[in-house]
């Protein structure tokens, strides 16, 4: 189960996994092209499924689905992905996603973790022209792996990959699950990692802003049979770098954050020799936030202007620092480890 070396993304607009593609990438590339939606059981090898397709969508799990769980997901995978069903994009793609059920199998457990941690981020989520998809996995994982450096028996495992997310589904190439089918896939997904690797305990993170998202994240682990567990959403102690400066969403923070976990995930072709392109195609955040109630106003507004996916401020790349911010993550994370494990 060696989630960080062969699952997480190592270079941008490579290989089968559509997350480690960007935004602009995705749209030339994926147009009139199969994509492949496998589902699977806990333990199938990931080359197993990057086999599957030359495009590959993250695996949803049949240990955490029951067939109605099952149905809905997959047809909210097909209502946004690749573009939200009724706009234009939508009305105009060619793009078929065919969903690839390989049979359940019960894998053979690796040893019995004392903390088994994971993400549940929204990792089919535009990160506009520069960063991939997966751009809040990676900086979920980046911090889980320095973890796993430091704490005995600290067992990364495989991501929830889907979520609730909003300010991607007008753009294109994300997907939402909503905050009503979340809570259920993560009490699944967790139920299903307690029974599988019987872990001491759980460690459960993300980096995605949503409150709506978090707190579903909250009610599906509350629901679970997992009795020790922790919930952090990695980017409390780094607000006033991000939100606070109106930079929430693929802008300077996110793409610090990404260049320290690996340079090779950034776009070079536009970062930062396009800097001044991708500022001046980005959308604030008073008006991402203006327009999240009314979805159908959210794209119509996009529909009618040039935005390139980011909501922020790529220039405040130029006043934050990577390392101090992951310190930072780092230091609120060992303090919940310390509180779970009471060490």
């Amino acid at each position: 189960m060696d989630v960080l070396r062969s699952y997480i993304p190592r270079t941008v607009n490579q290989g089968p996994w559509l997350t480690a593609y960007s935004l602009y990438e995705l749209k030339t590339r994926t147009a009139r092209q199969r994509i492949v939606l496998p589902i699977c059981s806990l333990g199938t090898p990931f080359g197993e499924l990057a086999n599957l397709g030359e495009f590959v969508l993250p695996p949803l799990y049949h240990d955490a689905l029951d067939e109605d769980l099952k149905g809905q997901l997959i047809e909210q995978v097909f209502r946004c992905f690749p573009y939200l069903a009724g706009t234009r994009h939508a009305n105009d793609c060619a793009t078929s996603i065919e969903v690839v059920e390989l049979p359940p199998a019960r894998h053979a457990a690796p040893s019995k973790p004392r903390i088994l941690s994971f993400s549940a981020d929204t990792a089919v989520e535009q990160h506009g022209p520069h960063l991939p998809l997966a751009t809040d996995t990676i900086q979920s994982y980046l911090v889980l792996s320095r973890l796993a450096e430091e704490v005995d028996g600290f067992v990364v495992g495989p991501p929830v990959e889907y979520g609730h997310l909003t300010w991607g589904l007008p753009f294109g190439m994300s997907i939402d699950i909503t905050p009503n089918l979340l809570p259920r896939y993560v009490t699944g997904f967790t139920n299903a990692m307690q029974d599988w690797l019987q872990p001491e305990a759980m460690y459960v993170v993300d980096v995605h802003g949503s409150i709506v998202h978090r707190t579903a994240i909250l009610d599906g682990l509350k629901a679970s049979s997992v009795e020790r567990y922790a919930f952090r959403w990695l980017y409390d102690p780094i607000v006033e770098f991000a939100s606070d400066r109106g930079d929430q969403h693929a802008g300077g923070v996110e793409t610090a954050m990404v260049e320290l976990a690996n340079p090779s995930l950034i776009d070079h072709r536009w970062w930062p020799a396009r800097i001044d392109k991708l500022a001046a195609q980005q959308m604030d955040l008073a008006t991402a936030i203006d327009l999240t109630p009314d979805l159908t106003r959210f794209v119509e507004h996009v529909e009618a202007h040039s935005f390139n996916g980011i909501v922020g401020d790529v220039r405040n790349y130029y006043n934050v620092d990577a390392p101090t911010m992951l310190a930072r993550m780092l230091e609120v994370a060992r303090a919940d480890l310390k509180q779970l494990t009471g060490a």
